[in-house]
């Protein structure tokens, strides 16, 4: 006697599920800076002085140059938020446009030092030989010679300069030690499939430098580059302050803060109101790169949050 079979119910194709596409390295940088609480509280603050720098002035009837004769070496006031010096400018408005000056100083400085490290690293590590012979020489050669005495010599042709001739100053004389790690790095990637691949191919140095070598070690360049506007305002800064910066009539920081630093005891609001603009705002920059580090490299130092 036969018997019935029973009707299997499990279909013929097997449902394969589909695979989450892979996190990109930005949205997993990014995720690990959503929750770090020292990247918010930097941020914030950061954009807070960025603001201020570029607004601030527009709710303030005084420009830096102003005089007002009746307010001579007066206290914060209603009329005057920071005060006045000597000669009655307001220090609400000379903070607010040292602040331009510095932090554009920074920003420019900062992250052109670290461009020159990507390009002269990556060429010494790529080339090696010769090339990389004589690129280290000049390296060690710029680290050895004392940057300030430099700056000492070419001070009074920088006086007669704008500006823009500090930011190169600042960036010609900032990129040696990220080079080093740049050309370590390149070193390690330069024999790896993908690099081997593309000069087999026929890829042009150059492009290789810039679309397989440089994008690789673009982490630490973000970093150092972060690091790099508060070593630029701090250099500015004390350039400015012995008079090898910025000059008059211009101000930065750096110019407030020696002009205020013989009155400091007496006429307090001289000195502490640019150099906590400059303290806080080096702060926030600080944190931002700290948290910054982590997210890219999160082997770099303990988790602190």
């Amino acid at each position: 006697m036969a018997t019935d079979l029973p009707i299997s119910t499990t279909p013929d194709t097997e449902v394969v599920p589909r695979r989450s596409k892979p996190t990109s390295r930005l949205a997993l940088v990014w995720r690990r800076l959503r929750s770090t609480p020292r990247f918010w509280v930097g941020g914030i603050m950061l954009a807070f002085f960025v603001l201020f720098a570029l607004f601030g002035n527009s709710i303030n009837i005084y420009t830096p140059t102003d005089q007002d004769i009746y307010a001579l070496n007066k206290a914060p006031s209603a009329q005057h938020w920071f005060g006045t010096n000597t000669i009655g400018q307001d220090i609400y408005a000379q903070t607010v446009a040292g602040l331009q000056k510095s932090l554009l100083i920074g920003i420019i400085a900062g992250p052109a030092a670290s461009l020159l490290a990507a390009i002269i690293g990556s060429t010494a590590g790529y080339f090696g030989g010769r090339v990389e012979v004589i690129i280290v020489w000049f390296i060690n050669l710029l680290l050895v010679l004392p940057s300030f005495f430099i700056l000492v010599l070419l001070a009074p042709m920088l006086r007669q300069l704008s500006w823009m001739a500090i930011v190169v100053f600042l960036a010609l004389f900032g990129w040696m030690i990220m080079a080093q790690v740049v050309r370590n790095q390149t070193k390690a990637i330069k024999d790896r499939g993908f690099v081997k691949a593309a000069r087999y191919m026929g890829v042009s140095t150059p492009r290789i430098l810039s679309r397989h070598i440089i994008p690789n070690v673009a982490s630490i360049l973000i970093v150092d580059a972060t690091l790099g506007v508060v070593s630029a305002i701090l250099t500015e800064t004390s350039l400015s302050y012995f008079n090898l910066g910025i000059q008059k009539p211009d101000v930065s920081i750096g110019t407030l803060l020696a002009e205020g630093s013989g009155a400091a005891v007496t006429r307090l609001w001289l000195f502490v109101f640019p150099a906590g603009v400059l303290v806080l705002m080096l702060f926030a920059i600080s944190l931002m790169a700290d948290a910054l580090r982590d997210a890219i490299d999160p082997t770099s130092g303990a988790n602190r949050d």
